[in-house]
């Protein structure tokens, strides 16, 4: 009866859904805590089933699950609760992700630091892209396979087993007691990783993290279609043209880059990322056995990019992450320098990661200057020719610059690039990402996509339609973005002088870097550190209240930038920055503005603003 009650919801939810559960990407953080996460989301939610009220205003008005939808959103969370539902099983036990090898990883990841055993049991063929041989050499983990008929077959063993279901349909579980994690995956879809029983639960948050970080919940369009499928509903037939939108998509990318290898496309920029990072480790390995391997990292960037780093780091004893202090008083071109130095005399790979412009003040570096110390050859302590480092460019800020091009100031140096594709390239109508290589890196895309495809992180058909439609226009946003931003920027200057504003220099923009991102430090007050710290704390919430309050139809609070239409604002200390350690946090509001935006409006509201301080 319970069974029917859910699936006869269900039916109703899916009927009545908000058009925002499929269409956002980014949410409103104004109605969002995120320590509670899916928890709020689906306590209220409860409460609906309960009343079994499925009207579409309700669902409307339920909180903010998720953030930013690569971590989770209203619908993966529906379908983990609904399957939670069906099996007796607690809802946090249910995690869906868009890959189905990176379940997997993440129990191998936390057995690695319990130091327990693993039992990988499939019945059938393992999926062509589950590399064994790779996992286990280049992550780090050690498991044993065995093939089963059927469940019933599964051996008692001393830790941890996971068993790998493939079926068409989602849902249907089969949790013998001798199962830890039961992973049904979909071909097309993605997985659902159910934890069974007490003892497993502490794995759930690193389980969670894992996707927060190295993949994405399973989207919002396949989540929605399990959820038909679910309620005995033929999933709608998409007919996404996928190779065609594939050529297009990388045809534009060669174009914007200058580069001339296709680019790889991955489900969000740090699933790209992560692709970069084990590529480049695999090269390493590979080329250099023995070698110690240096992934340099600005402690303050983007705090996914510095997490995730140091979370390889952990797995890897040859792996060690170098801070690269590029703010404040910091120079990257000086920074840059010291590292590679010092990875010189450790005869160590230095691969290095950065952000241009930074993240969150938009600063760039002396170009020419940093090109030359990349380029500079160096000494190991022994006097041999030291390895040359690998340059991984997070140009997100400013996809436009051709920094890869053959004529491209990076063009001398083993060079990647990739960006967020939930930014300009798709107006934040999908996570997705990409990355491109120059000249001198092409071959390093090989190693680079081998592991996209294990990862099973490789963009999703709809992600590459919907880039295929919005990355032509990609430039043209770009350039209408930065105008309105320089012009909100200068009335800002003109009517707060005290304020101090990181937005890059007219010059700059002459030589391409256009961004539509700015930081903003207000001007504070206090006779202590403590008190002029939380006077600056107030007055950027209170800025973000009036804005989003007194132009809800544009300004937003929200984590990203990109986007097709209106003003975001956010602070990245409390948001993007959530990882980094507290002494590199930068407690000021960033501004994304768009291409479309009653500019005019926001310049009155931020007049009003400054009369009330």
């Amino acid at each position: 009866m319970q069974n029917n009650n859910t699936l006869h919801y269900i039916k109703e939810v899916v009927a009545n859904l908000p058009t925002d559960w499929l269409k956002l990407t980014t949410h409103r953080l104004d109605i969002y805590d995120e320590k509670l996460a899916k928890t709020q989301f689906l306590e209220e939610f409860e409460k609906l089933f309960a009343n079994q009220n499925a009207e579409t205003a309700a669902l409307s008005k339920l909180p903010t699950a998720y953030d930013y939808i690569r971590l989770g959103h209203p619908l993966s969370s529906v379908l983990e609760w609904a399957i939670a539902k069906l099996n007796n099983v607690p809802v946090a036990n249910v995690i869906s992700f868009s890959s189905r090898t990176i379940p997997v990883l993440a129990v191998l990841r936390k057995n690695l630091f319990e130091k327990k055993n693993t039992q990988i049991i499939y019945t059938g063929e393992l999926p062509a892209y589950f590399d064994a041989a790779t996992i286990k050499r280049v992550y780090g983990y050690q498991f044993e396979l065995k093939q089963v008929n059927n469940a019933t077959e599964i051996p008692e063993f001393n830790g941890s087993t996971v068993f790998i279901s493939q079926q068409k349909e989602m849902g249907k579980v089969d949790l013998h007691p001798n199962i830890d994690f039961f992973i049904s995956i979909h071909p097309q879809w993605g997985s659902i990783l159910l934890v069974n029983g007490k003892p497993n639960e502490s794995y759930i948050s690193e389980i969670q993290h894992v996707r927060r970080r190295e993949t994405i919940a399973m989207t919002p369009s396949n989540c929605f279609s399990a959820l038909q499928q679910l309620i005995g509903e033929p999933a709608a037939d998409k007919n996404n043209n996928l190779e065609a939108n594939k050529a297009s998509v990388i045809a534009s990318i060669k174009k914007i880059t200058g580069t001339s290898k296709n680019a790889l496309l991955g489900s969000s920029g740090l699933s790209i990322q992560y692709a970069i990072m084990m590529g480049l480790i695999d090269d390493a390995i590979e080329k250099h056995p023995g070698k110690a391997i240096q992934i340099v990292v600005p402690p303050n960037c983007y705090g996914g990019t510095n997490d995730q780093a140091r979370r390889v780091a952990a797995c890897l004893n040859n792996v060690e992450v170098v801070d690269l202090p590029v703010d404040g008083n910091h120079n990257m071109v000086e920074s840059t320098n010291i590292v590679l130095e010092q990875a010189a005399a450790a005869d160590a790979i230095p691969l290095i990661i950065a952000e241009i412009p930074t993240n969150p003040r938009v600063e760039v570096p002396d170009l020419l200057k940093l090109r030359d110390v990349l380029s500079q050859p160096r000494k190991t302590a022994t006097g041999n020719v030291a390895i040359d480092p690998v340059f991984i460019l997070d140009q997100t800020f400013c996809p436009n610059v051709q920094f890869l091009a053959e004529d491209g100031i990076l063009s001398t140096i083993r060079s990647i690039s990739y960006v967020s594709g939930s930014k300009f390239p798709s107006g934040g109508k999908c996570t997705a990402g990409y990355c491109v290589a120059n000249k001198k890196a092409e071959t390093l895309l090989d190693k680079i996509e081998k592991h996209l495809i294990l990862c099973d992180n490789e963009a999703t058909a709809l992600q590459v339609e919907i880039l295929a439609k919005q990355i032509p226009s990609m430039n043209q946003r770009i350039k209408d973005a930065y105008k309105n931003t320089r012009e909100l920027v200068n009335f800002i200057k003109e009517t707060l002088p005290t304020a101090k504003i990181n937005f890059v220099s007219e010059a700059l923009a002459k030589e391409g870097f256009t961004p539509s991102v700015f930081s903003l430090d207000l001007p504070t007050k206090g006779n202590t550190d403590e008190e002029r710290e939380t006077y600056k704390r107030a007055l950027n919430q209170k800025l973000i209240d009036m804005m989003i309050s007194e132009i809800p139809n544009e300004s937003k609070y929200c984590v990203s930038y990109g986007q097709l239409k209106g003003c975001y604002w956010t602070i990245p200390a409390t948001s993007t920055q959530g990882t980094t350690k507290e002494d590199d946090k930068d407690y000021i509001a960033r501004v994304s503005v768009s291409p479309d935006l009653d500019l005019e409006l926001h310049k009155k509201v931020f007049l009003d603003f400054v009369k009330q301080i």
